[in-house]
Parts: C-alpha cells; structure tokens; sequence
C-alpha cells in the first residue's frame, strides 16, 4: 500500500501532467516519510482503492457505463486523486458542477469524457472548456447563446447534454419548454458548432425507491427524449440514475449511470441498507491525536454555555478539530468518536478549532493517543452516517464540508478488486 501526504487547496488537486494513481500530488513535500504519521491536528485519509472498488461495484451492478461525480472537490476527498482512481476502477465518464473544476481536471492530463452542468454563461470560461474538450450541459437558451459564441470563438465543435427539469424544479429546461430549445440546437448542430451527445435529468425522491415521483420523473424524462428526437437529434447517453437509482432502479439504468455518494462507499439508502450490505467500503476516515486530558469534577459544566454538566468524576479529552475544519456544531451532545478502542461521547458545545470527549473516569488516554473522528466503521468507530445522524443532516454534507486546513493523505493504488460478485442481490437488500 502506497501511502501519500498532500496539502490543502487547490494546488493538491491540481496537477501538470498525468501521474500513476498514489505518486505524490503537486504541492506534496517527497520528504515526507510514507512510514511516518503526520497527523498534526487532523488528516483526512482517502482510501484509493475503495474508491476503485467502489466504481468497478457500480459497474457490473448495472451493466453500464460509469460516469463518476467527483464535483465538490470529489465530495471533499480531493478533485484529482479521486477522479484517477475512479477511472482505474473502470468509470468511463467524470462529472462536475462548476467549469473550474473540469478545467483543474483537464490540467491535470485527466483526459475522459468530462461534463459540467452547472454553469453562468461566462465566455471565457464556456471558450476554455469547449477547448479542452468538456461536454457542456445546456439548460436554458441564454446557457446555449453563450455557448455558441464559445464554439465559434474556438473553432471547436461543442459537446452537448442538454440538462431536462423532470420534477426537482432545480436546474434545467422544464419538458414544455424543450421543443423551442431543441430546435435551436438541432440548427446548431446543422451548423457544425455544436453536437448532441446526451440528455439528462436529476430524481428529487431516488432516496426512495418506490415513490411515486420516480416513475413519474421517468415518464417526464421519456417524453424529453422524444422531443429531442422530433427536432432530429439523437442523442447517445440518455442518463437518469443517481446513486440510488444505480442501486435499486435497474429500470432506470438507460445508456449511462451517474453515481456520486455510492463512489465514495457511502450508502445512499442509508434507511434501506448499509455501505457493506450494499457491496461498498466507505473510503474516507478523519484521524485527529488527543491535545490534552484533564478530569473534571461531577457538576462541572464544560464548553461553552456548560450545555453538559459531568453527571460524576470523569476524565475528558480535547480533540483539536472544529466546525472551521467541517465538523457540524449540530452534533453537539450527539456525535462520538473512538478513542483506544472504544467510542467516547463529544460532550460540551463543538467549538470552531475544538471538542471535548468524555474519556470515562477511569481513563488513562494520554495527549498524542490516536482519535478516529469518523471512518468506515470496520472496527467500530463512527462513520460519516452516524455523523449526520447525530447532526441531523446528510452523510453527503459530513464529507464535503471538511475543511481546506485539513491535509488529504491518498492510501492504496486506485486498484479495482472485487472479492465478491457484486451483481448478486443488491437489489433485493435494498427493496423495501
């Protein structure tokens, strides 16, 4: 197992050339000791090989093309890693929401079929993007004017996947609206600026498989294709499928899957199935040290407000990490994190640089023992869905909220190895 430190920022994403999966990132100090354990306050450490598993699970699940959502900078485990592990495991598409991203992944030689669908009609940016060859999704007329200009001022024909409202009433083009914009883009693609490689669309409800907006958001998305081809185009990729939709809609498979949380091994069914029952290892863990220990006395409040008072004599620890470095302060009196081979319960209020964890009376951590702050569970500690249970969120928002001062530490290779068959049964663990 390769094991590598990055720094925080853009910089640690971002590359010059293409490098082997588990090399050292831009930014990385190569004298850093892979044995060593540069902790510090806090590290986040991003398992490249469950991410590869993880992508190559979802592959022979649905029987589809993988294309990879690593936007946010890959849900907070780092933009450029994740995306050549995803690729290694077998994803064929990448997908981000903002064009800086694809134009970080670009920069870095990462060369697959790459399409952005959240954008403003910014000329440069469209310019840089058609250039470097990213398929734009184009959702409204103004995205499609701007975009035109870029094809024109390029000399590129640009590659589109036009963006369909099914019933999120988020982004994109309502169906009733698309026939005037379907007819625009065949012009264009008449013109030879522009070409319509994919349609899709985005499910409010996939969390829930048998809801009554996902069949109805699936008729919606049909009649959308139809309209496409009424004005002459046709499309290659028609895509629909979320994470959970990859999972637990084999109907709704169509050309192309998009998973984003199910890379990452998290589950996005968590009131239907867990991460393992669903064939997928959670690829992030947040390791801290303990800063200090010191006992408290029964009726001692601790943090601020003295929101927890020790119901007896006690010993707590200090963990150096905050809501500055993600933490949800929503969590206060809720969260736990494992320390010495046990859970021990975040008591006081989550500061913005620290929390305090009840140790037990009998404790004897001492300053500089390990903390898992949360991870994939295997030996018990707290995972990202206990996280957001205990804030009352979405694991989605534990990961992507970690802080930039938090440096990502890449482990494995991005090699893909399935020990089981991954098509067996995850349907029906799922099935409500």
């Amino acid at each position: 197992m390769t094991e590598q430190l990055a720094a925080p920022g853009p910089a640690a994403a971002a590359a010059t050339a293409p490098a082997p999966l588990g090399t050292p990132a831009p930014g990385t100090d190569p004298s850093v000791d892979p044995g060593a354990d540069p902790v510090g306050t806090g590290v986040v450490e991003v398992d490249l090989d469950a991410v590869a598993s993880n992508v190559a699970v979802l592959a022979a699940r649905s029987g589809r093309p993988v294309l990879a959502v690593v936007k946010a900078d890959a849900y907070g485990h780092g933009l450029v890693p994740v995306a050549r592990a995803a690729v290694a495991g077998g994803a064929t598409w990448l997908g981000v929401a903002q064009l800086d991203e694809a134009l970080r992944l670009r920069e870095a030689g990462v060369d697959e079929p790459l399409l952005c669908w959240l954008l403003l009609p910014d000329a440069q940016l469209l310019e840089a993007a058609v250039r470097r060859d990213v398929t734009i999704g184009v959702s409204d007329p103004e995205h499609l004017d701007a975009l035109l200009a870029a094809a024109r001022a390029s000399g590129r024909v640009a590659d589109v996947h036009v963006k369909v409202d099914t019933g999120l009433n988020r982004n994109g083009v309502r169906v009733e609206d698309l026939a005037p914009l379907a007819a625009r883009l065949a012009d264009a693609e008449r013109d030879g600026l522009l070409a319509v490689g994919g349609v899709f669309s985005h499910l409010a409800w996939a969390d829930a498989p048998d809801h009554p907006t996902v069949d109805a958001q699936a008729e919606a998305f049909a009649e959308a294709v139809d309209v496409l081809r009424a004005a002459g185009l046709r499309p290659t990729w028609r895509h629909l499928a979320n994470s959970a939709a990859t999972l637990t809609r084999a109907d709704l498979h169509l050309d192309l899957v998009r998973p984003g949380l199910a890379v990452y091994g998290l589950s996005p069914v968590p009131d239907l199935a867990t991460s393992a029952e669903l064939g997928l290892r959670p690829a992030l863990t947040l390791r801290s040290r303990l800063a200090l220990t010191k006992r408290v006395r029964a009726g001692e409040g601790v943090s601020y407000g003295h929101v927890w008072t020790a119901p007896h004599d006690t010993v707590v620890g200090l963990v150096p990490l905050g809501y500055a470095d993600g933490l949800p302060r929503a969590a206060t009196g809720h969260a736990e994190v494992w320390v010495g081979a046990r859970r021990a319960p975040v008591v006081g209020r989550i500061c913005m640089d620290q929390v305090v964890v009840d140790l037990g009376p009998s404790a004897h951590d001492r300053i500089g023992d390990d903390v898992v702050v949360l991870g994939p569970g295997d030996r018990g500690e707290p995972t990202a869905q206990d996280w957001a249970e205990a804030a009352g969120t979405i694991s989605y928002e534990v990961v992507a909220r970690l802080g930039a001062r938090l440096p990502r530490r890449y482990v494995g290779t991005g090699q893909a190895v399935l020990t089981d068959d991954p098509g067996d049964g995850l349907d029906e663990a799922v099935s409500p």
